[in-house]
């Protein structure tokens, strides 16, 4: 366990304590029953806490210590300044922004920022870190009809934030993703649109810290493990395995998931997406070729007035 840093964000400061609980726990051999006994908890509460959904208090962090055994001054001071930070997580959040964007969301916007590497699988559209602000303004307009001017806003700025949070800072988190070659030919708006995107995703994909794969139409097999439908993994420290969260986005609902056994799943989905997908420099060819594709149909139409 580590003492909170400044660059830290609540809801980091939640994940490590959830984890750093759990590992106490677990060394102790003690089940969530046992604990919710000992300490005249209910069974639920303990669960929330371990599956971070709640915020912890430091007198529930140093009663939960004591019966693991835990009484070094330092340790035990890191994980009450964590569940202090945890419980502050509305700073991080612009007030302006807060009632437009979802929990889920708010919390993934913290992760993004502190993640080591970031796993992201997408099946129908490009992600919203990797889309041109043209592209992520015509699919917010599409898609937020009943969305107020204000609330389309936050949204799109929410958006390139993320881009700028991932793929544009220089220290940005290993980001690899995995996309189905339908992304690519599916149009979004009209040709100029696509091939401005596609040319830009070639761009980025170039980065050193971004590792992009795409699983070709024809590999059957990709297309069944994508029905897990679209996900990001999101690794907080590169040494503890356990230090991984996932996120989930839906039509109408999104969530951020901590259950170890749910997030293996999705983990093992994503490397077996990733090895049925062609290499990076196969990859990049065919988004040029879509991108040329694109520029070439363009090209071909008739010029006004001639």
């Amino acid at each position: 366990m580590t003492g909170s840093l400044g660059g830290d964000t609540p809801a980091v400061a939640r994940e490590r304590v959830r984890s750093g609980l759990r590992r106490a726990r677990r060394n102790t051999e003690l089940t969530q029953s046992d604990v919710a006994r000992r300490l005249r908890w209910s069974l639920s509460k303990v669960q929330r806490i371990e599956t971070g959904e709640v915020a912890v208090s430091e007198t529930d962090i140093r009663a939960l210590l004591q019966l693991y055994g835990i009484t070094a001054a330092s340790t035990v001071a890191a994980y009450a300044a964590d569940a202090n930070l945890a419980r502050r997580e509305r700073w991080t959040t612009p007030p302006e922004y807060r009632k437009y964007l979802t929990p889920g969301l708010r919390r993934l916007l913290q992760f993004e920022v502190v993640a080591t590497r970031v796993r992201s699988y997408q099946s129908l559209l490009l992600p919203g870190v990797l889309q041109t602000p043209a592209l992520a303004e015509y699919i917010i307009e599409q898609a937020g009809a009943q969305l107020t001017a204000e609330e389309r806003r936050v949204r799109l700025d929410v958006r390139l934030r993320r881009r700028r949070d991932i793929i544009e800072r220089p220290d940005g988190p290993r980001y690899y993703l995995v996309i189905d070659e339908s992304v690519l030919l599916r149009t979004v708006g009209d040709d100029l649109l696509m091939a401005e995107q596609l040319e830009d995703l070639a761009k980025v994909a170039a980065h050193p810290h971004i590792f992009l794969r795409i699983v070709p139409l024809d590999e059957s097999e990709g297309a069944i493990i994508g029905t897990f439908g679209n996900f990001q993994l999101m690794s907080l420290s590169d040494e503890d395995a356990d230090d991984t969260v996932l996120y989930r986005e839906r039509h109408t609902s999104d969530r951020i998931d901590h259950d170890v056994d749910e997030i293996r799943s999705y983990r093992d989905a994503f490397e077996s997406l990733w090895m049925l997908s062609l290499p990076e420099d196969a990859s990049l060819r065919l988004i040029s070729y879509a991108a040329l594709g694109r520029r070439v149909r363009l090209d071909r139409r008739p010029v006004k007035g001639q």
